[in-house]
């Protein structure tokens, strides 16, 4: 099946989750996750229409943004703090700042090009070592903290369920992401907004969808697996 075909696919299904959780499908938006993908592939899914693509290396998202400039590139892996300044100057969104020292190197490197980052906290719901984020008592500190980082803007929240065939499990996490969401909204700070809830994968989005997703990162349901 074309790439055109797939995105097709997915955005049904997203409306579809949407509309069964009794939510508007405009308030979900599709990330594709075009991590290892070639450019010709991505550049056919920028043609029918998919304007966000998720890297989670540094690296590769420097090669490719230049090739696809009108694309809103989203960092969502670990981002280790001196690879912060290659992606300072244009990342659309950063899903996955896990420290406050993070925070601070994305906060100097926004000041040196004039910007002001939008930034996603990860939270780890899953609890699993394997998985990067903070915790909801962490995060808040953090957020508490925000008058010393003038050049981000926290958005919301990331976070990544546990790989596992158990749905009540990653819908209880979701949830758990959803809920901190709220707390954390009623933190009155300018450059704070908790309106994004970036949660859901090719597996799970329909989940997160109904627990109250915003951003889906989905990559293999578009461009196939590796």
């Amino acid at each position: 099946m074309s790439i055109a075909h797939n995105l097709n696919h997915i955005r049904q299904q997203i409306d579809a989750a949407a509309r069964a959780a009794g939510r508007d499908p405009g308030t979900v938006h599709l990330v594709a996750v075009s991590k290892t993908k070639p450019m010709p592939l991505i550049e056919e899914a920028f043609a029918a229409g998919q304007l966000d693509f998720g890297e989670n290396r540094v690296q590769e998202m420097k090669e490719k943004q230049p090739l696809l400039p009108e694309a809103r590139w989203h960092l969502i892996g670990s981002l280790q703090r001196n690879k912060v300044k290659y992606i300072a100057p244009y990342v659309h969104l950063i899903h996955s700042v896990d420290s406050a020292r993070l925070l601070a190197e994305i906060d100097k490197q926004a000041g040196k090009v004039g910007r002001q980052i939008d930034c996603l906290l990860q939270l780890n719901i899953s609890e699993e070592d394997s998985k990067s984020g903070l915790d909801e008592a962490r995060a808040g500190e953090i957020l508490a903290d925000l008058d010393r980082y003038p050049h981000v803007r926290v958005r919301g929240l990331m976070g990544m369920a546990a790989f596992t065939d158990d749905q009540d499990l990653i819908r209880s996490q979701f949830r758990r992401l959803r809920r901190a969401s709220e707390q954390f909204a009623t933190l009155t700070h300018p450059r704070l907004r908790m309106e994004i809830l970036s949660m859901g994968m090719s597996g799970d989005f329909e989940l997160a969808i109904a627990e109250g997703a915003t951003h889906v990162r989905v990559g293999s349901a578009i461009f196939g697996t590796r």
